[in-house]
C-alpha cells in the first residue's frame, strides 16, 4: 500500500461551515488558517484558500515592512506582530505605512 496519495495541489481546502462564511472572512481552525475567497453557506461544502497573496486588515498606527512575519490575531479580525495566542498567517508581501489599514501578506504556514 502506498505511504501516501496525491490528492490536491493544496492552495484551497474544503470546509464545511456551521454558519455562513462571507468572503474575505479568516477562519482559523487550529493552527491552520484559510481565507474563504468565495461566500459558504452553512452546513455547504466550501474551500479555504489557505495560499496565496492577500490583504489583511491591520491597526492603523503600525508599519510593517516587507518580509516580517505576521500572525492573525482572531479576537480583534487584525494581522499583528504578537506571536503569543496568535496563529502565524505568513510574511509581508508589500510594506504598509503606520496610516494604511491594510497589508499585504504571502500565506504560508
Amino acid at each position: 500500500m502506498a505511504q501516501a496519495t496525491f490528492v490536491q495541489e493544496g492552495c484551497s481546502i474544503d470546509y464545511t461551515p456551521g454558519s455562513d462564511v462571507a468572503a474575505g472572512d479568516v477562519v482559523v481552525q487550529g493552527d491552520l488558517i484559510g481565507v474563504a475567497k468565495r461566500p459558504i453557506t452553512a452546513n455547504e461544502l466550501g474551500a479555504l484558500a489557505v495560499d496565496g497573496v492577500f490583504d489583511f486588515a491591520k491597526n492603523t498606527g503600525v508599519a510593517y515592512t516587507v518580509g516580517q512575519i505576521l500572525y492573525w490575531d482572531d479576537t480583534a479580525d487584525k494581522v499583528t506582530t504578537t506571536s503569543a495566542g496568535n496563529k502565524q498567517i505568513g510574511k509581508v508581501a508589500r510594506a504598509a505605512a503606520s496610516a494604511d489599514t491594510s497589508v499585504r501578506v504571502r500565506v504560508s504556514q
